[in-house]
């Protein structure tokens, strides 16, 4: 019954649109826009569009990362010493530049006479070396400059990173490994500045200070140290005795600039005064932040390199420990003690076990 119904609703269709042109035109516009809903105007058919474009955008921004890393993959397998050297190098520039434009604000800050009450040990440090690191990265940077001059400088800095490459180059183990290289020459001097000590302590016109004196030195010869407080009641020698930097022998001073990893110049007394005054105010800034027990044990390890123990093999105990007898003799001097501070590393390692190991 019901097909016979549709039948019967077809052929009366054909008959009134064979009959009517207008009842064809509005079943054509009905057909037109009925096709336009399916097609294009529906939101959800649109929603569905973008959809559709956004999985394949990351279908390709994905497979592009994958083919990324894997050529990288392949890179470190077929190059493997290209790319160590090209990691070296990137991250390297980005730390010496990120200290480069602090070193810049730090002498900005020096210049309008703030000076170094306000900086932190870490700054302090850090203005202290970076002068020679931007001196010994200097050839690299200008060579590397000129054309097709990184082919030969960067692969000659890659196998001399201490001669040719400063400290942001270098890694953990470079830097212990030239750190105790550095250490090992400055304490070749520490013999001769001891006899130099020797030498002149028959000019010391006071006998109870020459008493005093002898005996601090009878201790650094049979092997052991003396305690601090033994060292501070001879300051009077290093104040204006026998052994302030202007009564000091030309070829001590040179020994002594050695002693503390600086270059021989011809005004040794001034370099030496200024070295003396960073030593001073870096331990005024550690005292500051609230003494060694903040110190980690990188920090521990390179403030003792810095004043003339080797630090690679002591427990951070031991590290804190020494630092403090150090600190105590710092907290008791000034300006006028700078000789004093300058043989504080002879005074208080000269006999360190640690230290002995790297001479002989």
């Amino acid at each position: 019954m019901t097909i016979n119904r549709i039948i019967a609703y077809s052929n009366l269709m054909f008959q009134c649109t064979r009959t009517n042109p207008m009842i064809v035109n509005k079943f054509n516009i009905l057909h037109v826009n009925k096709c336009r809903f399916l097609t294009t105007d529906h939101p959800k058919h649109n929603k569905a569009l973008k959809t559709e474009k956004e999985k394949l955008r990351m279908f390709v921004v994905q497979r592009y990362i994958d083919y990324v890393k894997n050529y990288t993959k392949f890179l470190e397998v077929r190059f493997p010493t290209a790319m160590k050297m090209y990691r070296v190098f990137s991250v390297g520039i980005k730390d010496f530049l990120r200290d480069l434009k602090t070193y810049i604000s730090l002498r900005i800050r020096v210049t309008r006479d703030e000076g170094f009450k306000k900086m932190s040990r870490q700054e302090i440090e850090l203005y202290q070396k970076m002068p020679a690191d931007m001196w010994r990265i200097a050839p690299v940077l200008i060579l590397s400059a000129i054309p097709f001059g990184n082919y030969v400088i960067f692969p000659l800095a890659f196998l001399k990173p201490k001669s040719l490459l400063c400290s942001h180059f270098w890694s953990i183990q470079q830097r212990i490994e030239f750190s105790l290289q550095d250490l090992t020459e400055k304490l070749r001097h520490n013999k001769p500045v001891f006899r130099a000590l020797q030498a002149k302590l028959d000019l010391i016109p006071d006998s109870t200070l020459k008493n005093k004196w002898r005996r601090v030195l009878a201790l650094l010869g049979s092997g052991v140290h003396p305690t601090p407080e033994d060292i501070l009641m001879c300051k009077e020698l290093f104040i204006n005795g026998t052994y302030h930097l202007n009564s000091l022998s030309y070829n001590h001073l040179g020994h002594l600039l050695k002693m503390h990893g600086l270059k021989k110049t011809i005004f040794r007394v001034n370099k030496l005064k200024y070295r003396a005054f960073l030593l001073l105010e870096m331990d005024k800034a550690i005292l500051r932040e609230g003494g060694v027990d903040n110190l980690n044990t990188e920090t521990l390890r390179y403030a003792c390199f810095l004043r003339g123990l080797n630090g690679s093999h002591l427990t951070n105990n031991n590290m804190r420990e020494w630092l403090k007898k150090w600190l105590y003799i710092s907290e008791n001097l000034d300006k006028n003690c700078y000789s004093l501070l300058l043989h504080c590393p002879i005074l208080l390692a000269y006999n360190h076990p640690q230290n002995w190991v790297l001479i002989y």
